[in-house]
């Protein structure tokens, strides 16, 4: 009798604990279907034809589909030049900030140098201000020195920002002092201990970083038309949006350009994700 008093309360429990579990995941599945419903509206009416995307009141499905729009958007804009300077210009912005991120962040984390405090805090407020703000003189600086439709142009300017500096600083303070002193007394200089030492153990923070510049020069569009002017520079955002610009009534081979334009990200970030999400865990560590 005891026994079986004591399974119904332990089934009662199991039964209550299995309630809110449930509770949990239709919850997550509403917050991901709320998400992912822009992106679903996006691809879906990548396929629909022109009257079905600009009908009224809207329908998220359509009673046929074509694959026009994206036939359409390679033939009517140079898509090709478009995706290779994107790639050009996001793969060498995420190379060149990773390591001159990295360089600055061991530097404020673990050197010890007269003004550190007031140089960090100095770069941190460059953070606060945007990029409105000094677009029309970096514009003028790039004409004067004749980087303007180059791709040094579109680099060299992003080869380092606030933010990387930030991140990488958060991540190397958290390594303990007897990494440095064990190397020190090996006879390793400052930069060999960056580079043999700190930088392996930042793998996670590293790919976490390079994947937030490449999203971030990927999706750009204001930065890349400015210091562009020709259409054979352009990035995937800049030609999209003078092809919006053009043929405003075309919104279906703008969408599949868009749908093109975020696949590459999409598959980097499936792969690389479990590293996003131990770099950024990592950044918030205490030694």
């Amino acid at each position: 009798m005891l026994s079986e008093s004591y399974t119904a309360v332990e089934a009662n429990r199991r039964k209550k604990f299995d309630g809110k579990k449930w509770l949990r995941v239709v919850g997550m599945l509403l917050v991901l279907l709320i998400i992912a419903f822009p992106f679903l509206w996006l691809i879906i009416s990548s396929f629909k034809y022109e009257k079905d995307i600009i009908s009224f009141p809207p329908r998220i499905f359509a009673d046929e589909y074509t694959f026009d729009n994206y036939i359409k958007v390679w033939t009517t804009i140079p898509l090709l030049d478009y995706i290779k300077n994107t790639v050009i210009f996001a793969g060498g912005t995420v190379i060149t900030s990773v390591f001159f991120d990295s360089l600055a962040g061991y530097a404020f984390a673990r050197m010890r140098f007269k003004g550190k405090s007031v140089l960090f805090y100095f770069v941190l407020l460059t953070m606060m201000i945007p990029f409105q703000v000094f677009m029309i003189p970096l514009f003028i600086q790039a004409n004067f020195l004749g980087m303007l439709d180059t791709y040094a142009g579109l680099i060299i300017p992003r080869m380092t920002t606030a933010f990387g500096i930030f991140m990488m600083r958060s991540f190397f303070v958290t390594l303990p002092d007897s990494l440095e002193e064990a190397a020190r007394i090996d006879g390793l200089s400052e930069f060999k201990i960056f580079l043999k030492i700190m930088l392996p153990l930042s793998k996670p923070t590293l790919l976490s970083l390079a994947i937030f510049t490449l999203m971030n020069s990927w999706n750009d569009l204001l930065y890349p038309l400015i210091l562009t002017t020709s259409s054979r520079m352009r990035t995937l955002p800049a030609g999209l949006a003078l092809f919006t610009g053009q043929n405003i009534s075309f919104y279906g081979p703008v969408m599949a350009g868009t749908v093109i334009s975020m696949l590459p990200l999409l598959i980097i970030y499936v792969f690389a994700q479990k590293y996003f999400v131990q770099g950024t865990a990592m950044s918030g560590m205490k030694e």
